[in-house]
């Protein structure tokens, strides 16, 4: 087999499969901060790096980063349409785990965390932000401080209690 036509099979392999933490047929919720980001992600991707790869469109990584690239400012551009930006500090019942919620609980070793709860697109774990589908999420919502609710995990139920609920 010539080598030059196994290169052109390896550049043109196909790109890992996408799975949607979005549950099918929900908005896409997200904070002022987060749609933000997602926009200008996608100017970035559509005015700036776009363009310098389809100008190395001769370069086989270029050409499998440049379908990266479009793929995703396909996937922005259709999930922006179904975006619906919830501003947390206009939450109303500021007392209540909802959209937006800062979190401080305590585990069942009496270890505390903070997290926040936002948009499936915009969460970031390193930085103590949780999809609002996440399981723990979906555990805190509707409590309150002082309230205990139960975590089901793999590795069993665990009670977490409620510390603190801010809407920042």
């Amino acid at each position: 087999m010539n080598k030059a036509f196994t290169k052109e099979t390896e550049a043109e392999e196909a790109l890992p499969e996408f799975v949607d933490a979005l549950p099918p047929g929900m908005k896409n919720y997200m904070t002022p901060e987060g749609a933000e980001r997602l926009k200008d992600e996608l100017v970035n991707l559509r005015d700036v790096e776009r363009p310098k790869l389809a100008a190395a469109k001769e370069d086989a990584p270029a050409k499998k980063r440049l379908r990266e690239v479009d793929q995703r400012i396909l996937f922005i551009a259709q999930r922006l349409q179904i975006t619906e930006v919830v501003d947390p500090s206009r939450q109303k019942n500021r007392d209540e785990v909802y959209f937006g919620a800062t979190v401080t609980y305590a585990d069942g070793a009496g270890a505390e965390h903070t997290l926040r709860i936002v948009g499936v697109d915009e969460a970031r774990t390193e930085q103590g932000e949780v999809s609002w589908v996440a399981p723990i999420a979906r555990a805190l919502n509707g409590a309150g401080e002082g309230d205990m609710v139960k975590l089901f995990s793999p590795s069993g139920i665990e009670e977490l209690e409620i510390l603190k609920v801010e809407y920042l």
